[in-house]
């Protein structure tokens, strides 16, 4: 077993992460409220909704990057914004819709600061950082690159180097706000597919932000949708995924029909509504 190496976990009973009734604003303006959520260990959940209903914003705050202006968000059962910053690294890793590595960093920096969290006065690095960072670029077959310039890659390439630093980190909760952004439709499957390996093959909690409801059916467990700051739907793919939701949440008429290759519900759009 390498130093990366975690039993491969299914889904259980334990909360990880959840939102306690939970409001967030930017200044006066609210964004999400009175929302309830409850990740468990093991799960794969897939964020959707229309642009600007909130999903992002509730990303932010389940990874401690925006304090609830009322309720909680609760890691392990206990409120995320009292715990450490260090601590809640130690456990819990978030990719913002947008990284930004600093000009000229390369492969193999980014990944190393995924250790960051480990260190400290008493620890500094080790030949077991240098291992687990070797291990993650390997595992996300991101070796020969280590040497390249993070802003030299393609947009398929730099998503499976934070990927990596993610990796590298340690963590066992991994949220994700739209990795396929700006991304081809290959190149959305390879990142999906390298995410579903964490989760099927490393045993990680993954939550993920993603516009492509097929691609939401597709790979995630668990979908929750969202409207105008409020959860409205969440369930398997095929109890979330309906004609009428999609009518509701998304304004569009479409059909519901089963995917060729994998039988998860698949979209056939018809007109947009309204």
């Amino acid at each position: 077993m390498t130093a990366l190496d975690t039993p491969t976990t299914t889904t259980t009973d334990r909360v990880r992460l959840a939102a306690d009734r939970v409001r967030l604003a930017y200044g006066e303006k609210v964004v999400v409220d009175d929302l309830d959520l409850q990740l468990t260990e093991g799960s794969f959940t897939a964020i959707v909704g229309p642009n600007g209903c909130g999903k992002s914003t509730l990303l932010k705050a389940l990874g401690r990057l925006l304090r609830p202006t009322a309720g909680s968000v609760l890691l392990d059962g206990r409120a995320i914004t009292s715990t450490p910053t260090r601590e809640v690294a130690k456990v819990l890793g978030l990719l913002p819709q947008t990284p930004l590595a600093p000009e000229g960093l390369t492969v193999a920096d980014l990944v190393a600061r995924g250790r960051h969290p480990h260190q400290s006065w008493l620890r500094q690095w080790s030949s077991d950082d240098e291992a687990v960072v070797a291990e993650a670029l390997r595992w996300t077959d991101m070796a020969e690159l280590a040497d390249a310039p993070v802003d030299a890659l393609s947009g398929g390439q730099r998503q499976r180097a934070w990927i990596s630093m993610a990796l590298a980190q340690g963590t066992d909760l991994l949220l994700l706000d739209e990795p396929t952004t700006y991304l081809d439709l290959a190149h959305q499957v390879d990142v999906l597919e390298l995410v579903g390996r964490l989760h099927a093959e490393r045993g990680r909690t993954v939550v993920v932000v993603l516009h492509d409801l097929n691609l939401a059916a597709r790979y995630a467990q668990r979908l929750v949708a969202m409207k105008d700051g409020v959860l409205v739907a969440s369930g398997t793919p095929a109890e979330v995924i309906t004609e009428q939701l999609l009518a509701d949440v998304f304004e569009l008429e479409a059909r519901v029909v089963p995917d060729p290759v994998t039988g998860t519900p698949m979209v056939v759009p018809v007109r947009r509504l309204r």
